[in-house]
């Protein structure tokens, strides 16, 4: 995995990590249908500028793949994270997301766009156990409400790492600004009769509207686009490692923000999310490129200044 690829994902992480603190303060308020909703609407309107700026062809086309991909990889993760978030702590939700990394190294193992490696498989303990040192969780008493909320949050992770070898296949026939830009359209389409619904229940509180605006127009609008450009380079388990790394940028985000106090395990944890990452994609620093020779010598080149045999 080339250098600048993972210093991008890095970078995406430390953004999509603050979605942890906008979606504690818009789900409440507003409810996870108009939150997920809300946040893939704007993250449609934001890219639909984008391709009428830049020009760019729907590829319409493609409509029935690119529905099956919007409601599995973008409609259905987004409102199962917002739901489980009323009834889950926030530390488990996050340990929960990161299964998501498992589900899609053996997808794209299963389905050949990736080959599963005893690395990546380490790699994968390694960062369930890294974020789970993170946030430290703790012995909570098991309610009904508790185990249908892991159930969802779990379902969630598994539609969103299941999708990603889709995703890889999907870039290899479209562009990532107009894939991006189909699944948010779409996925605002299928959440929005949920959002109707609940409308009337809703709260608009400026905290709410303020934080639906930065994951629809940040997060899940151009933050979105640069992942897919990245999906386009790299492998689907590269990618989506990225988990990871959000995880470990939400509780810096809350120890910037709320105050959250770091730890021992906490450290321990975070070397063991940033091995992790380094396991999954395969990140190296010190190999160098290799460039193939701009002026070959021709074979008959070779011939004319290789000395003949000896005789015996």
């Amino acid at each position: 995995m080339q250098n600048k690829y993972f210093a991008q994902l890095a970078g995406l992480s430390i953004l999509w990590g603050a979605t942890f603190l906008f979606t504690r303060v818009a789900t409440p308020a507003l409810g996870p249908s108009l939150t997920a909703a809300g946040r893939i609407g704007l993250g449609a309107a934001t890219l639909a500028l984008l391709m009428a700026f830049t020009r760019q062809h729907w590829p319409w086309q493609h409509w029935r793949a690119l529905t099956v991909l919007a409601a599995l990889g973008i409609a259905g993760p987004h409102f199962l994270f917002a739901w489980s978030s009323l009834y889950l702590p926030a530390g488990y939700s996050a340990v929960l997301s990161v299964t998501s990394v498992m589900f899609g190294t053996f997808a794209s193992a299963w389905l050949r766009e990736d080959t599963l490696t005893r690395a990546k498989v380490f790699g994968c303990v390694a960062g369930f156990s890294g974020v789970a040192l993170m946030v430290q969780l703790g012995p909570m008493r098991l309610t009904p409400e508790l185990l249908v909320a892991t159930l969802v949050a779990i379902t969630g992770s598994a539609l969103s790492g299941t999708t990603a070898p889709l995703l890889k296949r999907a870039t290899k026939t479209m562009d990532p600004l107009a894939i991006t830009a189909v699944l948010h359209l779409i996925g605002f389409v299928l959440l929005l009769p949920g959002a109707l619904w609940t409308l009337p229940d809703a709260h608009f509180t400026p905290g709410a509207i303020a934080s639906v605006a930065a994951m629809g127009i940040l997060t899940s609008g151009l933050a979105y686009w640069q992942y897919m450009r990245i999906v386009q380079q790299v492998s689907p388990v590269a990618a989506l490692s990225s988990t990871f790394m959000v995880t470990l940028s939400g509780i810096i985000w809350g120890h910037l923000l709320l105050d959250e106090k770091f730890s021992g395990a906490t450290y321990a944890g975070g070397l063991l999310v940033l091995a992790a990452t380094v396991l999954v994609t395969g990140f190296n620093p010190w190999r160098r490129r290799q460039v193939a020779n701009p002026h070959p010598i021709p074979a008959d080149v070779h011939a004319e200044h290789t000395p003949p045999p000896s005789k015996p």
